[in-house]
C-alpha cells in the first residue's frame, strides 16, 4: 500500500510573484530508508515513486486521483496568508 500526501505549492521565496501556488501537488512518501550506495556513496533507495510529483489543478482532483489509484493519502493545508500592511514612513520611526 503506498502513502502521499497532498498540499498547495508555497510561493517562491526569491520572487514576489504567486504564480503556480494555486496548484495542488501529490508526492509519494518513502516507502522504506535510503542507504548509501556502497560504490558511489549517493543515497538512494530501491522505491522509485519518491521521485514522482504529480500537480493537479484541483485539491479535488488531487484526492479524486489518489482515490482511484488506491493511494492512502493526507492533506497538508495551505498556511495562512498574512499581510504585512506598514507605511513608508515607519522605516524612520
Amino acid at each position: 500500500m503506498s502513502h502521499a500526501r497532498i498540499y498547495q505549492r508555497p510561493k517562491n521565496a526569491m520572487q514576489s510573484g504567486r504564480a503556480r501556488t494555486d496548484r495542488w501537488v501529490l508526492e509519494y512518501e518513502a516507502a522504506d530508508a535510503q542507504r548509501p550506495d556502497p560504490l558511489t556513496g549517493w543515497a538512494g533507495s530501491r522505491d522509485t515513486r519518491i521521485q514522482l510529483r504529480l500537480n493537479f489543478p484541483t485539491l479535488d482532483a488531487a484526492k479524486a486521483y489518489a482515490e482511484r489509484e488506491g493511494v492512502t493519502y493526507h492533506v497538508i493545508p495551505a498556511p495562512e496568508r498574512t499581510l504585512k500592511l506598514q507605511a513608508y514612513a515607519d522605516n524612520f520611526r
